[in-house]
């Protein structure tokens, strides 16, 4: 019997004996059996085809797409509307930011925006508004069934939103506290400055809002924007779900088609002039680690050399096949990420970017190692295997990109948006195939010139291998964020933006509300200290499980925290002259000054210190609309002062705090903090919570039950003093 009668008995046999004769056929013909992985024969992809929405062009200039998909009794719409950021004046920066926000947020001439998201929470349906830097977008998510419904907003908020003052104040309080914010992160640093370097401070692409723009901003500029950019020929709609396509182009036509054109919105004309090459260096003392880019201005990919382009940025810089990955990273270990290429955008050039993290004190040899690669573009250029393994890297994905009618739909929109040939996608394979290994370095000596980059590294640049003039001549940059008008600088450092616009009637009532349930602002202002014991679950991080733990606080800035852990006693001690730890083997070690800071926020965030202060001017409590998330609405209050910003989710009924929100020092920088209160009881004539369950980044992160808490203990002030000798 021949291998191949063996083969084919094999499909029809059970499982058990179905594996037996697989190997028997292996015996029998081993010249069926490839003797490496490189002589499976690997057939060629499939031709790309597409599913096509239908385009649909109203004589008004209205462009339409339809998407049928009928997997799930679902449908999503989106329309977008040419004019962004880029094109609003630089005294209004962020007006767009805002516009998006209150678009939404602010409702309808009939419904406001909290009624609206009553009205789609039950049909578990979304209508949502954005802006970005060349359009504006509203959109929508629903059940088929619900369409109707939902339809009737989507429609509602386009063609009549009100833009309520409110909401209006809400979105520019929100700007203030991401303006304050802006320079936590030095990722967030480096990719605004280099964007900077590479584009020119003050360009539409580059330049970021301050408060001065921010608090420019009015409801009457965010209606004036509307009436100038929402006409339809300044709109490209996409539908995709179950639907009928002939049924939606029809109420499509009779909703749209009699609206009338606008005027022709200029496209602004926008000049790119990019920093002089060099050395640009942003002191950040917080942190241990550089975020290093260097950047020049990129290309279109209405370039020619585009598919040249992506081939090389996938072999310099994309993947772990990658030579940046595999030599600065994998064989040198100086990088915990490292990538870049030259930048394409659709209707602008993109920026020509080299960005890599690395710790502080192997910053200059990175740049250094990063020259290299860079130098050997020139000596060993891109091989014919490191161009077919970036081919095959990118085709073997592309197919993922536009794997569903959705990402069909909205790359569609996209070359419509910005006037690329409808078959620009087919064009794309076909494109990335034929290129060359010549065309691969012909573009790397076109674009790549070390001599040109600017060279930007943020970092704590006491802690570096050596100093960056090692290298040539730095500048330091500036990021100090600049005041609103009308105040100093210093204050602005020192204050939230939300503390400058003061209190409203409505916040400070609510403050108020809270100081009376905890206890009234004469018992509040009488504790000068707490003492408390408590039991700490911690979900990750360096301490597993349930510990526990004694704390004792002095307002406003001492604290003392004993902690018992299975690896032995603990104590963490901060005050104004010194912060450090103390632990059984470990002696006494110093805390970063990132750390003390972040502890005597702690305090400054206890209830009892920020309810002291009710009516000190320093503090401002702003009353922020309502709050329906946690399954029972609460009164949602903005607090900022001297060392504090955070909000309160307040029971409006009873004052009590459900929820709090703050920005926190994590394991690996400033994260999104919310703590939940409750389990509230009587402490010598105060009402305070027990039980908080604490959450970082959405995720749980640990609870604290308190046994005790005790109001102005009596104190040994020696406590907070650093021990002359190791603990033990």
């Amino acid at each position: 019997m021949s291998a191949r009668v063996l083969c084919l008995l094999n499909m029809r046999l059970p499982r058990t004996r179905a594996l037996s004769i697989i190997w028997l056929c292996i015996a029998l013909a081993p010249e069926l059996v490839a003797q490496s992985w490189q002589q499976i024969p690997i057939p060629p992809l499939p031709s790309f085809q597409p599913q096509e929405p239908k385009r649909i062009q109203l004589p008004n200039g209205l462009v339409i797409f339809l998407q049928e998909d009928h997997e799930l009794p679902l449908i999503s719409a989106s329309i977008r509307i040419r004019g962004g950021s880029r094109s609003e004046p630089a005294s209004k920066v962020g007006l767009v930011s805002v516009y998006g926000e209150v678009w939404r947020t602010g409702g309808t001439k009939t419904e406001t925006g909290d009624q609206l998201d009553d009205y789609l929470e039950i049909r578990a349906a979304k209508v949502e508004t954005e802006g970005n830097a060349d359009s504006t977008v509203i959109s929508l998510d629903c059940l088929k069934e619900d369409f109707n419904d939902v339809f009737r907003v989507f429609s509602d908020l386009l063609l009549e939103p009100e833009f309520r003052e409110d909401k209006v104040d809400l979105a520019r309080r929100e700007a203030f506290d991401a303006i304050s914010r802006r320079n936590d992160q030095i990722s967030d640093v480096a990719r605004r400055e280099a964007s900077k370097l590479a584009y020119g401070a003050d360009n539409p692409y580059a330049r970021v809002p301050e408060y001065a723009s921010i608090g420019a901003v009015t409801r009457q500029d965010l209606l004036n924007w509307h009436h100038t950019y929402v006409h339809p020929n300044n709109m490209i709609i996409g539908v995709l779900g179950d639907f009928d396509s002939n049924q939606m182009e029809a109420r499509l036509r009779k909703l749209f088609g009699a609206l009338s054109k606008g005027p022709i919105v200029p496209e602004p004309d926008i000049q790119f002039s990019s920093q002089k090459a060099g050395y640009y260096q942003i002191k950040k003392e917080d942190v241990n680690q550089s975020a290093i880019r260097m950047v020049a201005l990129g290309t279109t990919r209405k370039n020619p050399d585009y598919y040249a382009i992506e081939v090389f940025n996938e072999a310099m810089g994309g993947g772990f096949s990658a030579r940046l990955i595999q030599s600065i990273r994998s064989a040198k270990g100086l990088a915990y990420s490292v990538g870049g290429g030259i930048g394409t955008r659709f209707d602008h050039p993109g920026i020509l970017q080299f960005a890599m993290g690395t710790k502080s004190n192997t910053t200059v040899e990175s740049i250094e190692a990063l020259y290299d690669e860079i130098d050997k573009l020139k000596t060993s250029p891109i091989t014919e295997a490191e161009i077919a393994r970036a081919k095959d890297s990118i085709l073997n994905a592309f197919v993922f990109n536009f794997d569903t009618p959705e990402k069909v739909l909205r790359e569609r929109m996209a070359y419509e948006f910005y006037g690329y040939p409808a078959d620009f996608l087919e064009r794309y394979r076909a494109g990335v195939e034929k290129v060359t290994a010549a065309e691969v370095n012909r573009v790397a000596e076109k674009y790549v010139h070390r001599q040109e980059l600017a060279v930007l590294v943020v970092g704590n640049t006491a802690e570096f291998d050596k100093p960056l003039s090692t290298l040539g001549p730095v500048t330091s940059l500036d990021i100090t964020i600049p005041p609103p008008p009308g105040q100093s600088s210093a204050a602005a450092q020192n204050q939230s933006p939300t503390e400058n616009r003061g209190s409203n009637p409505e916040g400070q009532a609510l403050a108020t509300k809270v100081a009376d349930a905890l206890g009234g602002l004469a018992k509040l202002e009488s504790v000068k200290a707490l003492k408390s014991d408590f039991q700490l679950t911690q979900h990750g991080g360096p301490i597993e499980g349930t510990i526990q733990a004694e704390s004792t606080v002095v307002f406003p800035d001492h604290m003392k925290l004993d902690l018992e852990t299975p690896q032995g006693n603990m104590s963490l001690v901060v005050s104004p002259d010194s912060a450090f730890m103390a632990a059984q083997g470990m002696g006494v070690q110093d805390l970063p000054s990132s750390r003390k800071n972040e502890s005597i926020e702690q305090i400054h965030r206890d209830i009892i210190y920020i309810a002291q202060h009710v009516s000190d001017p320093a503090f401002s409590f702003s009353a922020a609309g309502r709050d329906n998330s946690g399954g029972s609405e609460t009164a949602i209050l903005d607090i900022a002062g001297p060392g504090v910003t955070m909000r309160w989710f307040v029971d409006p009924q009873s004052g009590k705090i459900v929820r709090e929100t703050y920005r926190a020092m994590g394991q690996s920088g400033l994260v999104d903090t919310e703590t939940d209160l409750s389990d509230w009881k009587q402490v010598e004539g105060l009402n305070l919570p027990f039980h908080r369950e604490n959450k970082q980044a959405g995720r749980e992160a640990s609870t604290v039950q308190f046994k005790t808490i005790q109001l102005n203990p009596t104190l040994d002030p020696r406590i907070f003093n650093k021990p002359e000798s190791p603990a033990h």
